[in-house]
Formats: C-alpha cells, sequence, structure tokens
C-alpha cells in the first residue's frame, strides 16, 4: 500500500486530509513503465487517472500524414488520464515513458465509486482537477497571445 506521504507529493491530492489519503492509499495502484513503453494509445478505454511519481512522460498524437506531435512532457507530481475520466470517452493521444517511470493510478471503477459513495472526497479531486486545468489554460494562452504579439 502507497503512503500517505507519498501521495501529498502528487499535486492532486496535496490539500487532502490524512483520514481521506488513508482512503486513497487502500485503492491506489502502482506502476511500472520502462523507457519506450506505451501506458495508453489513441482510441484506447480510458483505465483511470495517473499521477507521476518519477521520471517523465509524453503525451504525444500522431497526424494523418505520420508526423508525431508533442503536446506535454511531464515529469514528477504531475498527473494526466484525467479527461478521458471525466468526458467518459477514449484516450485522445499517446502516453509514452521517455525514461524509466513510476505511477500511480486511481482507476476509473475507483473514481466512479467514489463518486457515488464519498462525494466529499471525489469533490475535493475534482475541484484540484479544475484548478490545475484552469491555471494551465491560463499559462497556454498567455503563450500563444505572446506569440501572437512576437509574430
Amino acid at each position: 500500500m502507497i503512503s500517505i506521504s507519498e501521495l501529498k507529493k502528487q499535486v492532486l491530492f496535496e490539500d487532502i486530509s490524512d483520514p481521506e489519503l488513508k482512503k486513497l492509499a487502500k485503492v491506489i495502484k502502482e506502476l511500472s513503465l520502462k523507457k519506450d513503453e506505451f501506458l495508453f494509445k489513441e482510441g484506447d478505454d480510458t483505465k483511470g487517472i495517473y499521477m507521476i511519481r518519477s521520471g517523465k512522460i509524453e503525451i504525444n498524437k500522431v497526424t494523418p500524414d505520420g508526423w508525431k506531435q508533442t503536446l506535454a512532457v511531464l515529469t514528477a507530481g504531475n498527473f494526466f488520464g484525467e479527461l478521458s475520466i471525466l468526458e467518459k470517452r477514449m484516450h485522445e493521444a499517446n502516453a509514452v515513458a521517455i525514461e524509466n517511470t513510476e505511477l500511480l493510478k486511481l482507476t476509473k471503477e475507483e473514481f466512479e465509486k467514489m463518486e457515488k459513495e464519498d462525494v466529499a472526497l471525489a469533490s475535493q479531486i475534482l475541484k484540484k482537477l479544475a484548478l490545475v486545468m484552469s491555471k494551465n489554460l491560463r499559462r497556454m494562452n498567455e503563450k500563444f497571445l505572446n506569440a501572437l504579439i512576437n509574430y
């Protein structure tokens, strides 16, 4: 079982109380990927929300003409896979380890169970998801506007 101190290192769980983290520790799965190993590919079924413990994950898409486009490179503390969970759809991109990587996973089934049985905890996680996504969107907008201004 994963430790509470380990869960607190994850951005997604940093504001959650110890008693709530104990509940999460019971359901969080640990995964290891070797360099160049795919966690999922575009079109795969959603399995959960992934949090990076160590290593790096590249999120990418391959264009119709075969070019790989990197969307993000994520490091320890980052999470991903949340959009597919929230939207209840298949993955829209690939996730591949670009170095040996250790992950934590909150499965889709456990998250959906939590939404029904522990609404307070699910709400805390959803609020953090929304805050991080909002911050990322603002940062992307700023980069886009700076690129337009400097063009």
